[in-house]
């Protein structure tokens, strides 16, 4: 990790002038938090296969899945070379992270194929593995092609921003209304929030993002911001069906298992639809499918995700 990008993750205000910008309920925003995310990413290589990363200073009590995903997809592609193509992750979330120490990203290199390359990543904590990832990256190669298509929704420029949306709820929310943001997303179906006080509905959550900034171009670190935003708004739509949600009601709940392919190209700092449906939810664990569409109708990923929810009296 370079001395610019430890400032960067040490300080979520850090930017080049000095300015920091803030959403209008004071919440820092903009390239200065983007960055900082990508200071996360740009993990520390300690050997040849072993990675370490940190962890944001205003953690949650555990790390937030999304990131821990996003750095162990960097320690696996970063022995992979830049001709290859991450297509598909499958992981598990084994123990909680522990914000206040780093990760250790021990990378496996299963396979080096003619087209394909495997890689298994675990990430270690006091000698014990708190996540497992597999990789499969691919040489670019052409063949038949198709793709749902993207569902009728509002241009995200005419949504209100998130800052606007939970503005009447940041007290009943907590901590996490007031962390900082480096994905800017716009609701297009109302927020599980807003519509538990209505009860029940569809199980579907559908929100536009980007990476609020501007991103490097390299391809994997698009894929790394994708995959850390993909564990943000996907149990929404379990929690929908049932009219609760995190911090507003008695709702436990952790990601277990996580599960992306990445289709066709993409850029994370361009606006993207993640449409999120919940086909079951019982054994108090709920499945939550996503699809990512880029802001011209093309389909770029495909998520599936089982959490853990225990909904208390």
């Amino acid at each position: 990790m370079t001395e610019a990008a430890r400032a960067a993750a040490a300080d979520p205000t850090a930017s080049a002038d000095g300015s920091v910008p803030l959403t209008s309920d004071g919440v820092p925003c903009g390239q200065p938090v983007l960055d900082r995310l990508v200071a996360l990413l740009d993990l520390e290589r300690i050997e040849e296969n072993i990675f370490r990363g940190v962890s944001p200073a205003e953690s949650p009590v555990r790390v937030f899945g999304g990131q821990v995903a996003g750095q162990a997809l960097v320690a696996a592609g970063r022995t992979v070379p830049p001709e290859r193509h991450v297509h598909s992750l499958h992981a598990y979330f084994i123990r909680p992270g522990d914000p206040s120490i780093p990760i250790v990203y021990e990378v496996d290199r299963i396979r080096d194929g003619h087209s394909f390359t495997t890689r298994r990543v675990v990430g270690v904590q006091r000698g014990k593995a708190i996540f497992s990832l597999s990789a499969s990256f691919q040489i670019d190669e052409g063949g038949i092609d198709h793709a749902e298509p993207m569902p009728d929704v509002p241009d995200p420029e005419s949504l209100p921003t998130y800052a606007e949306r939970v503005a009447p709820y940041r007290a009943q929310m907590g901590p996490f209304a007031s962390m900082p943001r480096p994905i800017d997303l716009r609701y297009v179906t109302e927020p599980a929030w807003v519509t538990r006080e209505a009860g029940p509905r569809e199980a579907r959550n559908q929100v536009w993002m980007r990476a609020d900034g501007k991103l490097p171009d390299d391809d994997l670190l698009h894929v790394c911001v994708l995959a850390y935003a993909s564990d943000m708004t996907l149990l929404d739509s379990v929690l929908a069906r049932h009219g609760v949600y995190w911090g507003v009601d008695k709702v436990l709940g952790a990601s277990l298992d996580h599960a992306m392919w990445f289709h066709r190209r993409f850029r994370a700092d361009e606006w993207f639809l993640y449409d999120c449906a919940s086909p079951s939810a019982s054994g108090a664990r709920g499945l939550a499918t996503g699809r990512f569409f880029a802001q011209d109708g093309t389909l770029v990923a495909t998520v599936v995700q089982e959490g853990l929810l225990r909904v208390l009296p």
